[in-house]
């Protein structure tokens, strides 16, 4: 295929370098970084668009998508797939998917799981909103890309599966943080604590396969330092779109929010930008009861 690929950041740059390898033909354009190995820079993000049968983008916001889409719909051929990897609020996925389907194109909003690593990999995870004609023509190129791509159903139904996945995500960690603070302070060995709660009904993705305690269970950002795989301020985004979602559609979401409120004090008002979303169990550890 041949495809224009806008936004070519910490994501962007090797998914973009995995599809030219897989020998598609990728032109891409970003107003900050140059073009990874194998791929083609345009001037411009029309001019990256130029005759694509699917162009895709990974950008900040949905802000920035929306400025973009203006950009690059108005010269996508008909019939092309618009291909958006972004993780944005569900009325940006929505709207720009309506901009592109009145100007003939097949419009597809797929934000990804799995990180930087993930992307270098090949083995994101895809959550797909969207025409399922337009899913099974972009299905060979979430092979490349990913190990797994999920048509979650109409646009913006892969945001709204995003954000719902990592409000969980983010309550989770919270929560597995707090137990394991508590367990010190009652004086339960973390090994112990580990090995009740992992074959227990505490059972979690943040306890068994990203445990925030240091040394314990399998290898984690916590035996880095905290350095990120996946970025306290990325889990702030998430939280706050899950929010807004929340407010349009007239959700209780109170674990959400009040996640949402820890995860801005810790990036905004602590030590938390930087680090990696588990640091918050350092961060519990070093507090009483207030």
């Amino acid at each position: 295929m041949k495809i224009g690929f806008i936004g070519l950041g910490n994501m962007g740059a090797p998914m973009a370098r995995n599809l030219a390898e897989a020998k598609h033909e990728v032109t891409g354009f970003d107003v900050v970084t140059a073009a990874p190995s194998g791929v083609a820079f345009a001037d411009s993000a029309a001019e990256a668009v130029d005759g694509a049968d699917v162009v895709i983008t990974m950008l900040p916001d949905g802000a920035i998508l929306r400025q973009v889409a203006d950009q690059i719909i108005p010269v996508m051929d008909a019939g092309a797939v618009l291909l958006d990897c972004s993780t944005v609020d569900v009325e940006s996925a929505r709207a720009v998917a309506g901009q592109a389907e009145a100007a003939g194109l097949r419009a597809l909003d797929a934000p990804v799981s799995g990180g930087i690593g993930g992307a270098d990999a090949g083995t994101l995870t895809f959550m797909v909103g969207g025409a399922a004609d337009a899913y099974r023509d972009a299905l060979p190129l979430f092979d490349i890309m990913g190990q797994k791509a999920v048509h979650c159903g109409a646009s913006g139904n892969g945001q709204a599966a995003k954000i719902c996945n990592n409000m969980i995500l983010g309550v989770t960690m919270i929560g597995t943080c707090e137990a394991f603070a508590l367990a010190d302070k009652l004086g339960l060995d973390r090994q112990a604590m580990f090995d009740v709660v992992s074959t227990s009904s505490g059972y979690s993705w943040t306890m068994n396969a990203y445990c925030p305690a240091p040394g314990v269970g399998p290898v984690s950002p916590a035996d880095n330092g905290y350095q990120p795989g996946f970025a306290a301020e990325l889990m702030l985004k998430d939280l706050r779109l899950s929010q807004q979602a929340a407010k349009v559609a007239d959700a209780d979401t109170p674990m959400g929010a009040k996640a949402s409120e820890l995860y801005a004090r810790f990036v905004e008002d602590e030590d938390g930008h930087g680090r990696d979303f588990s640091a918050m169990l350092p961060r519990f550890e070093g507090r009483g009861r207030s």
